[in-house]
């Protein structure tokens, strides 16, 4: 039981996140305050008692990770991080709330605070990356023992746990038993729009119970509650779910228990009843030297707790194993990726580049120790399984995700945030819908993420319109700093592996067929497909260029045989990554596209192409749905044929 001493510092720890909440909301002029006072209570019982870190030591690579899935309160995290000390989050960023160029942004974002493990504010997200996190965490320990041993602690909304991901996040939870991952339930049964009733029937503990999780009921703002609460946790044998009853804006006479607390500033006349209330009565942005000082302690407690932990493992073989697998290495070549390439030109075979990619992955999984893949129940079809994957030992790098492509691509963000591994994971081009909202936070957090989409075309076949993608391609070029990597053979698969690999801080998407393509590269002494187009081949008296990805590149070289024997001569530009393309010189891009007339081949919407089309040049492409039949017909049916593609070249430059 709590000493009434304990009591009476809590309380005033929480305020002081109460008062800054306050404060940063109103001098911005916007915010969700309604959260950060609701959750202050919890916050300040976790932060205190439980959580594990050194805010001197932010990378400390077995502390405790905290994640505010309910972004919006962001004020939570920016307050804490100010209290306990960390160095980058000084009084004059809680200031700068959501300003331009601040570190508080809006909702938190990764790499701006190192209290921040992962950006949040799409609601679910930081919930699923947290499982990614947990899933991180349990295969370092069975591998190291209790070196790594550290909790995830992620606070969920009722928006969160509306959200869809939500339930995918849970369900793979439950199954793996991630033990030593909490969810705090912020209950408080508002929403943006009401009363959460309004929209939700839902029993948040029998649904998480359903899925195998440990439930437990708190008061959130009881202390003790809060206290024996988090405590029963850390005994469970499976996830933990504490359902904390809040009254969302505690302490505000007029809006506490109402939307009108959520996002939107209390206002000066309540801010000053509120403050009132709780018996605040410093100056803005003050907190008394006494209050500061009982959250730096923590911060303190937690240096001393780090040190001891460096004293015992530091001179183990575990933790220089350990270290050295977060840090972040390149590929690079030997003669084996020589001697790997040469085989591959040698033996010349019509080769889906999914299993292109299945034997690259293959092949790099001997250098590369760290890999973790996995797929959303397509591990037949991506081909993301090796003959090194494990998922029943120590040596454990492979997940069965199930049918859960959003949980998957946002568990690989918790993964990547958490060090010590590359993650990768399947599933279909066309069911990359499902992953955009996690891809696009890949490409914004800097990580190295990568997604293998397979199944990229019409070319897919009996399937039909439904998993046949046309506008994903465009979808995802569209998202900056991701690099979409679309071989055409078995080399270019392999170059784009090793693209992505090497790109520490840009995600990848590697496109691959599912029907069988010719190998068209015999050269592979360099990376060519490094700088996102190359010529394939080139000819002296050229006509025109042809321009294409994945696929359409032997579509378009089976065309510039049929032209040759009217005497036609052509180039043939390979684009398996336009993004990698617009980044090189103006020389190099201008060399390669050309003056001649230019035409463009790729079995997916045109909408990625108009910057290098010309008035007089042709694209071959799709605007509509696809077909259900054979690949090699539908094909055919949407103009990708040689025969019909020379035909219309002929006519429109060569009458």
């Amino acid at each position: 039981m709590l000493k009434k001493i304990e009591v009476n510092d809590f309380e005033q720890m929480a305020n002081a996140i109460r008062a800054l909440t306050i404060d940063a909301v109103e001098k911005a002029e916007s915010g969700h305050p309604g959260m950060p006072l609701g959750m202050a209570d919890v916050a300040s019982v976790l932060f205190s008692k439980f959580i594990k870190f050194d805010p001197g030591n932010p990378n400390w690579i077995d502390r405790d990770r905290f994640v505010l899935s309910a972004g919006h309160g962001s004020m939570l995290l920016y307050a804490i991080s100010y209290l306990v000390g960390y160095k980058d989050c000084t009084i004059n960023q809680i200031k700068k709330f959501r300003q331009l160029g601040s570190k508080t942004a809006g909702h938190p974002e990764y790499g701006l605070l190192k209290s921040i493990e992962t950006t949040t504010g799409p609601l679910g997200q930081g919930l699923a990356n947290a499982v990614g996190m947990a899933i991180a965490e349990k295969i370092l320990n069975a591998k190291y023992g209790n070196i790594i041993n550290h909790k995830t602690w992620v606070v969920v909304g009722d928006g969160c746990l509306m959200e869809g991901i939500s339930q995918e996040a849970i369900s793979i939870a439950g199954h793996l038993k991630l033990n030593k991952l909490v969810a705090l339930y912020d209950d408080n049964e508002i929403s943006i729009d009401g009363p959460t009733n309004l929209t939700c029937s839902d029993d948040q503990k029998q649904r998480f119970e359903a899925s195998n999780w440990n439930t437990i009921n708190v008061d959130g703002h009881n202390y003790q509650s809060i206290e024996k609460g988090i405590l029963q946790s850390l005994k469970s044998n499976k996830p933990t779910l504490i359902i904390c009853k809040t009254k969302i804006g505690f302490g505000s006479p007029n809006k506490s228990g109402k939307e009108s607390s959520h996002g939107s500033p209390l206002g000066e006349e309540e801010s000053k009843l509120t403050k009132e209330k709780l018996n605040w009565k410093f100056k803005k942005f003050e907190i008394p030297t006494l209050i500061k000082k009982k959250w730096e302690k923590i911060g303190v407690k937690g240096k001393i707790v780090r040190e001891n932990w460096q004293k015992k493992y530091s001179k183990t073989t575990n933790y220089k194993n350990l270290v050295n697998q977060f840090k972040e290495k390149s590929f690079k070549r030997t003669k084996s990726t020589s001697d790997y390439l040469d085989k591959i030109v040698r033996t010349n075979n019509m080769e889906a580049t999914r299993k292109s990619s299945q034997k690259t992955i293959e092949y790099l999984s001997n250098s590369i120790k760290n890999f973790l893949g996995g797929s959303a129940d397509l591990t037949g079809s991506n081909l993301t399984k090796t003959k090194f994957s494990k998922s029943n030992s120590k040596i454990f790098n492979y997940i069965h995700y199930g049918v859960r492509e959003h949980l998957m691509a946002a568990a690989m963000n918790g993964i990547a945030v958490h060090g010590g591994f590359i993650p990768y994971g399947g599933t279909f081009l066309v069911f990359s819908d499902y992953c955009k909202n996690s891809i696009r936070l890949s490409a914004m957090m800097k990580k190295r993420v990568i997604y293998v989409l397979t199944h990229d075309s019409i070319g897919l076949g009996e399937d039909g319109p439904t998993h046949q993608p046309i506008e994903h391609l465009a979808g995802l070029r569209a998202i900056p700093n991701l690099f979409v990597l679309r071989p055409c053979d078995a080399v270019e698969t392999f170059e784009a592996w090793e693209i992505a690999i090497n790109s520490k801080k840009t995600p990848s998407a590697i496109i691959l067929s599912r029907q069988n393509l010719p190998l068209l590269r015999k050269k592979v002494t360099n990376n060519l497909s490094s700088k996102g187009g190359y010529f394939i081949n080139n000819h002296k008296n050229s006509k025109i260029t042809f321009i294409a990805s994945g696929s359409e590149v032997s579509v378009a070289s089976k065309v510039q045989k049929i032209l040759s024997k009217d005497k036609i001569h052509s180039n043939l530009v390979s684009m398996p990554s336009i993004e990698l393309f617009n980044q090189q010189n103006k020389n190099y891009i201008n060399k390669t596209l050309g003056e001649k007339p230019r035409i463009i081949i790729e079995a997916a919407s045109s909408l990625s192409w108009y910057k290098f089309l010309r008035k007089n040049d042709i694209i071959f492409s799709i605007n509509s749905f696809g077909e259900s039949g054979k690949g090699n017909d539908l094909f055919k049916f949407f103009g990708f044929d040689p025969n019909q593609i020379s035909q219309k070249i002929k006519r429109k430059y060569f009458k």
